[in-house]
């Protein structure tokens, strides 16, 4: 039994939550892609965990696997675990020997060209954690994988290969005088030797697995298994809104390329779109329904940013905020093949005097329910909104103990429109930060047990 757990937006839809509360009734927990820009906050026990590493299932005593289709840097995993193990925890993290390692010259670079672009329309607004440039050298067959840590030679052979490249991109085409600058340990191959070398130690004492091979024998021995998808579906790299987008999948196809677990495997199990009740999103690019477009409405946003805690939780920057995009949702469901969603938030919309849906986008002159193929067509599109009647304040702790039938009608309604539209059944309702305050209408890993 598999369930996999898939951002239906831009990022930031409180994933954590869910696979916080689902993730009790799974034996491993697998993170199938991105890397430490991927920050999610886990409350347990009246505890907050702020975590962008380490996969949520951790403060549960669960297994959590970084799969091969993360790139990881060791000096945050050590961090968290450190971190976790001073709280009186003791997290069981595997990392795939597969995965790919981030190195402070890929953050040296991630900084410098997100620099470079910052005057033009490219800027992607990347946290600067260097997850692209290491998802470039895997492509271009540079990188350094966490198995090559584990071995010294091995690991210098890579770094003497690498580091006199990155060196060169980083004097001669972006003008960095490294020996003038703070980042010259960055591009130091006996230093960058040493220090990776240790973290191969650490990695060496039980961490470091075929993840391809674990999985499997876990899944032979009856383990339930749940894979946490970092992101948006609207952030993929290949799905999503091109060039303002992550470097990996999060989609569902994701959770098999990025774990070594066959197709069929995700395909048979559970596939949950998690929905945030409106819309959000750090960086920059188009975001048709956007409330920016005059006084009241960014004093709208304003309030539902501070009441949202819209602000990211790797970086802080406050989040772009939106009506719900229904065509965005549909190309979610579509691509992934949801068999449940989850709606998060929408006690933050109560209280509102209006609220409103984007139900379809006008582009030159035709309607269309789903998101265009191309970012520039997108960035043309008007949207057609609906409205839907408020709802007053909620009591999230009384209603999460009741149960659904507690909600406002015009919280139903707005609700079971979101369902119909993407033809899959509310799983679960967040009307609340803590997981007491969600409406579990049904557990993915009873449906099929």
């Amino acid at each position: 039994m598999t369930v996999t757990i898939v951002g239906s937006q831009l990022g930031d839809e409180g994933k954590g939550a869910l696979v916080d509360r689902w993730g009790g009734d799974a034996d491993v927990i697998v993170r199938y892609q991105g890397g430490d820009n991927a920050g999610h906050t886990v409350v347990q026990d009246g505890d907050e965990y702020k975590l962008s590493l380490v996969p949520s299932g951790a403060v549960r005593d669960k297994i959590g696997v970084l799969g091969n289709g993360c790139v990881v840097n060791p000096r945050t995993l050590f961090e968290e675990i450190d971190g976790l193990r001073d709280r009186g925890l003791e997290p069981d993290v595997r990392v795939a020997k597969r995965a790919h390692a981030i190195l402070p010259y890929h953050r040296v670079l991630d900084g410098i060209e997100e620099e470079a672009k910052s005057d033009s329309d490219l800027d992607a607004g990347t946290t600067g954690r260097g997850i692209g440039p290491t998802y470039e050298d895997k492509a271009g067959r540079r990188g350094i994988r966490i198995g090559d840590l584990l071995d010294p030679a091995v690991l210098r052979d890579r770094l003497e290969y690498v580091v006199p490249q990155k060196r060169a991109l980083a004097e001669e085409l972006y003008g960095l005088d490294l020996e003038e600058s703070d980042h010259a340990d960055a591009f130091d191959v006996d230093a960058l030797a040493e220090e990776y070398a240790d973290y191969g130690d650490r990695l060496a004492d039980g961490m470091a697995i075929n993840c391809s091979r674990f999985l499997y024998a876990r899944r032979q021995d009856g383990d339930r298994i749940m894979f946490e998808g970092a992101q948006g579906t609207s952030i993929d790299i290949d799905h999503g809104i091109y060039p303002y987008v992550t470097s990996s999948n999060p989609t569902a196809g994701g959770a098999a390329v990025g774990s070594g677990v066959g197709p069929t495997v995700v395909g048979q199990g559970e596939v949950v779109g998690i929905v945030k009740a409106y819309l959000s999103r750090v960086g920059t690019g188009p975001l048709p329904t956007e409330l920016d477009t005059n006084d009241r409405e960014e004093e709208l946003a304003d309030f539902i940013r501070e009441k949202g805690g819209e602000f990211g939780t790797v970086t802080g920057r406050p989040r772009r905020i939106g009506w719900l995009d229904m065509p965005m949702l549909r190309h979610a469901s579509r691509i992934s093949g949801f068999t449940g969603i989850a709606v998060n938030h929408v006690d933050v919309l109560a209280g509102l005097d209006e609220l409103k849906v984007c139900h379809a986008y006008e582009l030159d002159g035709e309607q269309l329910e789903v998101m265009p193929a191309t970012t520039e067509e997108w960035d043309r599109c008007e949207p057609v909104f609906r409205e839907f009647d408020p709802w007053p304040e909620l009591d999230s702790e009384a209603i999460a103990r009741t149960g659904y039938d507690a909600l406002p009608k015009g919280t139903q309604a707005y609700l079971e429109y979101v369902s119909k539209e993407v033809n899959a059944p509310i799983y679960a309702v967040g009307v609340g930060p803590g997981r007491e305050e969600t409406i579990e209408l049904t557990n993915p890993f009873s449906t099929n047990a």
